[in-house]
């Protein structure tokens, strides 16, 4: 990373959000595979996922022992973990119900939850140019998904379930940045989510994998502990109502995963709706820029 980015603050925190969405692109990716193409339960995946990214972190683990995991805060960092959890399920789910497309446009009504919750709980100033540009997201968000088409199903209801968990669970995250390190919050997590992941999947009727499905567990399992420390960095770098805008960058690029790998073709409204979300994204970034300086 230049020194330029490293100084600012606000492209600091840019870089890291969209590092996360390209991983987290590709790990939806293998999860659709996973679940419409391989027939693997969807209930399991989560517990697979995330118990293989917690074997990544234990190098790290044992380089640093257990003194990573000391904190002062243990009740925020449960309560991160099962909104996590309950989110992680809820999105798992919903990618074996509804095109990748679609799940990604509903999940993206998140920033309204955490720009809200960063006002009411955080005490951050949100400032009109930041209201501005997550409205018009959100409006490209609603021209992707098309409620009122045919294709819309109350499966998909299942990734607004996960946004509003996982908005929570940035909130909480985004606090506990302010006296832990961001290794701290990924062991801490990924520790957790395991055993509730477990008890999950043995209740929904617990799948082993086999075969080639071993190889893309472990590639969704690396991807997985990336993807959360990047996004960790995030928000450990600016604001959160700062940095979520950065996040709608998700939409095109899982779309642009879905279509090279499963052939979804996106129609006019959907580049419509992305071109608006990526605008929204890059002004934020000027805006703070200019600020800055």
């Amino acid at each position: 990373m230049s020194k330029a980015i490293y100084r600012s603050p606000a492209l600091t925190g840019a870089f890291w959000m969209v590092l996360a969405g390209v991983v987290y692109a590709a790990g939806n990716v293998l999860i659709q595979q996973l679940t419409m193409k391989m027939g693997f339960a969807a209930s399991s995946i989560a517990f697979w996922q995330y118990g293989i990214a917690f074997l990544f972190a234990i190098p790290y683990l044992w380089r640093t022992g257990l003194a990573v995991m000391r904190t002062a805060y243990p009740g925020q960092h449960i309560a991160r973990v099962a909104l996590s959890a309950l989110g992680v399920q809820a999105w798992a789910i919903g990618l074996a119900s509804v095109p990748l497309s679609q799940a990604i446009a509903l999940v993206m009504t998140s920033p309204f939850f955490i720009i809200v919750g960063a006002r009411i709980f955080l005490g951050e100033r949100v400032g009109p140019s930041r209201w501005i540009a997550t409205a018009v997201g959100f409006t490209g968000a609603v021209l992707i998904l098309q409620p009122w088409s045919s294709g819309f199903t109350w499966a998909a209801l299942l990734p607004v379930l996960s946004a509003l968990l996982w908005g929570g669970t940035s909130l909480i995250t985004k606090k506990l940045t302010a006296h832990e390190k961001p290794e701290s919050i990924t062991v801490w997590l990924l520790m957790l989510l395991t055993p509730i992941n477990a008890v999950v999947a043995i209740g929904g009727g617990f799948a082993v994998p086999t075969g080639d499905v071993v190889w893309i567990m472990l590639a969704l399992g690396l991807m997985t502990v990336l993807a959360q420390y990047f996004l960790t960095l995030a928000y450990s770098s600016a604001d959160a109502a700062y940095v979520q805008p950065f996040d709608d960058l998700k939409l095109p690029l899982n779309v642009l995963g879905g279509w090279l790998v499963f052939g979804y073709a996106p129609d006019m409204l959907f580049w419509v709706g992305g071109l608006m979300i990526v605008a929204a994204s890059l002004s934020i970034l000027l805006i703070e820029r200019r600020r800055e300086r």
